[in-house]
């Protein structure tokens, strides 16, 4: 005869008996678990200390001003410029009101003086389109210098940002968009295929499906930016290539510190990019404006190196752009280049340890 199947919970009860809270606890949380979210924690406490670090209290530092004056006069107030307390400008001569306005828009300074020696009112000239919040540091900045020597300022900007751009940030947020697609669509085939591919091939096929997609990328910011929402208007090719190059530099970066770190390295991408990389792009506060270690490394991410190029394309007839693609071309080149020799060096580790086996 059958015994009747019992109702008792230790029949549910995992082999081994019943663990309680602290056994369910110890196989839900994982050390490997605990880890990967206290470098999550640690992660959004950077995010938290770059931003409010670097925009908590804007400041001029060396912003470069030219100065027209006449002649003995010029060089004086340079000096008197460059002497101010704090640095707040790097004040250069310029010949006249022509040289000074191509100083400008080549972007070799942000702004530039042109002192009447007739009257009592000088004129600044300013590129808001460049950044408009340097520009207006720059204008309050001239006014309290004028009102201290007893005279006025009038401010003229001579390239303001297009109509549909509104305050000059539309270059900022196209690359942030830019970059967030290329490290998340290499994140995403790291978590689907492994972060570390199986073999060499599959790396070389990871990066080449990511080129194709920083070539769609690029392509579909520079719709959007420029015939779909009229912000940036008139340079779709050069928008399409700054794309697809800025979308592959970040992919390749977090292939290469995927292979490198394994998952950790979805992170430390991230730590680059957002946490460091944004703050210091001169987006939202030009370099001119940021704490020193925010202004030290926005030219050496990607971030930065784009928001310049494309902004610096659009406006200043790719004025200053050279730096940056250098910038952007390293992080390609270094990413496809580390993430090669990387696969290589732990399929032979991986080799090793199964022979030693």
């Amino acid at each position: 005869m059958n015994t009747p199947a019992t109702t008792d919970d230790h029949t549910h009860a995992p082999p081994g008996g019943p663990r309680g809270f602290l056994g369910e606890l110890r196989d839900a949380l994982s050390l490997r678990g605990l880890l990967l979210v206290t470098g999550a924690l640690l992660l959004q406490l950077a995010f938290v200390l770059s931003y409010v670090g670097a925009f908590h209290s804007p400041a001029p530092h060396g912003i470069p001003v030219a100065v027209v004056a006449p002649d003995g006069a010029s060089e004086r107030i340079v000096d008197q410029l460059n002497a101010l307390d704090g640095d707040p400008v790097e004040a250069r001569p310029a010949g006249s009101e022509a040289a000074a306005r191509a100083l400008i828009l080549d972007r070799t300074v942000d702004a530039a003086v042109l002192v009447d020696p007739r009257g009592t009112t000088d004129t600044l000239l300013v590129a808001s389109a460049g950044g408009p919040a340097v520009s207006t540091t720059a204008a309050r900045l001239a006014e309290d210098i004028e009102a201290s020597r007893g005279r006025k300022i009038t401010t003229e900007d001579i390239l303001p940002p297009a109509e549909g751009d509104g305050r000059g940030m539309s270059s900022f947020y196209l690359v942030i968009g830019w970059m967030v697609g290329g490290y998340l669509a290499a994140a995403i085939l790291g978590v689907a295929g492994g972060a570390r591919p199986a073999n060499l091939h599959r790396t070389a096929i990871r990066l080449g499906v990511l080129a194709a997609y920083a070539v769609v990328s690029g392509l579909g910011g520079a719709i959007i930016a420029d015939p779909v929402l009229g912000a940036l208007e008139g340079h779709f090719v050069q928008l399409w290539a700054l794309g697809a190059l800025t979308v592959f530099a970040a992919a390749a970066t977090t292939v290469a510190l995927q292979i490198l770190l394994g998952i950790v390295g979805i992170g430390v991408a991230i730590l680059v990019f957002v946490v460091l990389g944004n703050p210091s792009a001169g987006g939202v506060y030009p370099a001119a404006l940021l704490p020193p270690f925010w202004r030290a490394i926005g030219d050496c991410i990607p971030t930065g190196a784009a928001t310049t190029a494309v902004r610096n394309t659009v406006y200043f007839s790719a004025n200053a752009i050279t730096g940056p693609l250098w910038t952007l071309a390293g992080y390609a080149v270094g990413g496809v280049l580390v993430a090669l020799l990387a696969s290589v060096l732990h399929l032979r580790r991986g080799a090793s340890a199964g022979t030693e086996a």
